[in-house]
């Protein structure tokens, strides 16, 4: 008896969508789509197609924006979170966009204020070589300050005491710390405007520096007994068991950042050496030893988990498409993993916690933590000198009168 297969054409296809069909089904077989998978993205296009037909728009309109509010109609209609998909509709907008009929392939005008940030970051990234985390930050500051401005005074006409009022309004609203990163990148912006003749006075420093003292607990990372349940609850027989396994095993043992891990390459691992490069905050590219277990972890992952692909990228999605994964991935197959294993949920920093912990408690001088942890600065590595209750209660000076308490 011949296997059952679902075909494309059983997708009843109507509205402007439906001359996209063939296209799209085209595309996702080359992302990876098993059969299946693509007659229910294809199913979801008919559904889409009928929306849009419903709502008076043209598949000229198509965009993101447009993407979001179908999955709000689908929502709202009650339907199963398994029976739609974004990256399915990002995959078709893609299509749509390759045959130069979506109106996402003509981008909107910037306005003066978004010209002004993209020059901004332009800026950070070539002329100040920040790290593209920081930079993302700064911006998201620098547009919200411009954003608070009145629309009549702009930059020409700004104040020092706008400036200070800005910097008190964001100190009432958050941490000694955030204010503090607020405040870095207010300054960054105002000297950019300045250097550009945007502004006619340097109010850079109108940003007063905030200062308060940090509350920060000591540094915690997870028991030995923790670290090994989180391990044996992943399931080896399986693809997605196998990459989860190897993805925690090298936290555990490297303690890399979830970006680190997200963004480990094929090309970074010389096998032979037994090394692995790392590229972290900055550019910075560091090589670490690949301990034998982890090398073992990533080795069966590659040869029995992870799908093919000519990514380069080590861990990929477990489902198609097989993109790269996420930094927010890492962190959630960390935490449930924590569930599988019934220990408290952590997220992936606690187990570079563990690393260094684990270090100190051998008595790893803090300089090599230093080095492999990757710190710009030994001071981000003092922090776990405080671990060492032992070696602290030593230097501790006795309690006046005597006695000890």
């Amino acid at each position: 008896m011949a296997r059952p297969t679902s075909r494309v054409s059983r997708v009843l296809m109507t509205g402007p969508l439906a001359p996209f069909a063939d296209a799209y089904g085209w595309e996702l077989k080359q992302r990876g789509y098993s059969r299946l998978t693509a007659v229910n993205q294809l199913r979801q296009m008919a559904r889409m197609s009928r929306w849009l037909e419903a709502e008076g728009l043209g598949v000229e309109e198509l965009s993101e924006a447009r993407v979001q509010d179908f999955l709000r109609f689908q929502r709202a209609g009650g339907r199963e979170r398994s029976s739609w998909s974004r990256p399915g509709l990002l995959c078709l907008l893609d299509v749509v966009r390759e045959l130069g009929v979506s109106a996402a392939t003509v981008p909107p005008r910037p306005s003066p204020t978004e010209v002004l940030i993209d020059c901004f970051e332009g800026y950070l990234l070539s002329e100040r070589g920040l790290s593209a985390g920081t930079v993302r930050g700064y911006v998201r500051h620098a547009r919200s300050f411009v954003a608070g401005l009145a629309p009549s005074d702009g930059l020409a006409h700004l104040t020092a005491g706008e400036v200070t009022a800005a910097v008190l309004r964001e100190s009432g609203a958050v941490s000694v710390s955030a204010t503090q990163f607020f405040v870095s990148a207010l300054r960054s912006f105002l000297r950019f405007c300045f250097i550009e003749g945007l502004m006619e006075v340097d109010l850079s420093q109108a940003a007063l520096a905030a200062t308060g003292r940090r509350r920060t607990s000591l540094p915690r990372g997870i028991t030995k007994s923790d670290a090994a349940a989180l391990l044996a609850c992943c399931d080896r027989r399986s693809a997605l068991g196998r990459r989860d396994y190897a993805l925690i095993i090298t936290l555990l043992r490297l303690g890399l950042r979830a970006r680190e891990v997200a963004g480990l390459g094929l090309d970074d691992i010389d096998w032979r050496a037994g090394e692995v490069v790392v590229l972290g905050e900055g550019g910075r590219e560091d090589r670490l030893p690949l301990p034998s277990d982890v090398g073992e972890a990533i080795a069966s992952y590659l040869r029995r988990g992870r799908p093919a692909s000519d990514r380069r990228e080590v861990f990929l999605r477990a489902r198609a498409p097989f993109w790269p994964i996420a930094p927010g991935t890492v962190a959630s197959t960390v935490r449930r993993a924590c569930r599988r294993a019934g220990v408290a949920e952590v997220g992936p920093h606690r187990l570079r916690h563990t690393v260094a912990c684990e270090m100190v408690a051998v008595g790893v001088p803090l300089v090599e933590i230093a080095q492999v942890l990757r710190h710009h600065s030994l001071q981000s590595t003092a922090i776990y000198a405080r671990v060492d209750l032992d070696q602290l209660r030593l230097v501790a000076a006795p309690w006046p009168g005597g006695g000890q308490r």
